[in-house]
């Protein structure tokens, strides 16, 4: 279970990095949407999860390479909005909990149809 200060930086942070984002030029990451943030070792690094469902692995190989070049201004953003005399290192990783979930909906759906057309044939096969 993370602390208290762990999840305060966490929503902290889930506000200010799309912020910082936003007041970047490039069109393809400043409306990127931030899906999720896990830090580690305090404020020393950070897991920066974004929705990458529009684009297709090229895009998502260019968008991390902006997003690295970026960094530094993120952290200053970050710091200037904050006082933190340190700001953590931020790894952008592109989140595919969306797809796998769509995946896992779809996979049940199958189940739930073929259980239905399974007890439709049983009835029928018992009249």
């Amino acid at each position: 279970m993370k602390s208290i200060n762990l999840q305060r930086t966490e929503s902290l942070l889930m506000e200010l990095v799309p912020e910082a984002l936003s007041t970047l030029s490039d069109s393809r990451i400043n409306t990127l949407a931030i899906t999720g943030i896990d830090c580690k070792n305090g404020k020393y690094d950070a897991k920066v999860y974004f929705d990458g469902s529009d684009f297709n692995d090229s895009e998502i190989r260019q968008i991390i390479e902006l997003l690295k070049k970026a960094n530094s201004r993120i952290k200053s953003y970050v710091l200037s909005s904050t006082g933190w005399y340190k700001c953590p290192n931020f790894t952008f990783i592109n989140d595919t909990s969306l797809e796998h979930s769509l995946h896992m909906e779809a996979l049940f759906a199958k189940i739930s149809k073929e259980k239905k057309s399974k007890d439709i044939e049983e009835e029928s096969d018992n009249e």
